[in-house]
């Protein structure tokens, strides 16, 4: 705490008076990172999940994003109260505004939200893991593969009926 308020020209009584401890700190310094601000809605819910997922992946992808998730995730056994921290402030903001946006979207019959939230991010991360950023147009794909496909008039070609428009 004594470097961090060295480095921004302040008391460390400071700091604690506005963050009760490491935690505290530690998570909304990630918050603040992450873009919290929703996009504006459109009234096309695919453009507005592609989008979120756009800035996700921004967010996530600035240098060391990734190697902070993984400190936050380490630390659990020692501090859970930073996870914890970390997913009230940075997680379920995100998972939130995904979900307010599928909301309005045609999901895939057998698809729920929360299974559609695990696969729009989840996906990221397994492609992550496995060898690196996903590929271009990952935000693309991975709508598509919850979102029931669009003809190529634009209207969405089946219901969760199985009637066609």
């Amino acid at each position: 705490m004594g470097a961090i308020a060295a480095a921004a020209g302040v008391t460390k009584g400071s700091i604690y008076r506005r963050y009760a401890g490491k935690v505290q700190l530690a998570t909304a310094a990630l918050a603040f990172l992450r873009e919290q601000r929703p996009a504006p809605a459109s009234d096309d819910p695919r453009a507005d999940l592609i989008e979120e997922l756009r800035r996700f992946r921004a967010g996530i992808e600035r240098p060391y994003d990734m190697a902070m998730l993984g400190t936050v995730l380490a630390e659990e056994e020692h501090l859970p109260e930073l996870l914890g921290h970390f997913r009230r402030d940075v997680v379920f903001p995100r998972r939130e505004r995904l979900r307010a946006i599928l909301e309005r979207a045609p999901l895939r019959e057998g698809i729920d939200a929360e299974t559609a939230i695990a696969m729009l991010v989840g996906s990221y991360y397994a492609a992550y893991l496995a060898g690196g950023k996903p590929a271009r147009g990952w935000e693309h794909r991975v709508v598509e593969a919850v979102l029931e496909p669009v003809t190529p008039a634009g209207r969405v070609a089946a219901t969760r009926r199985g009637s066609r428009a």
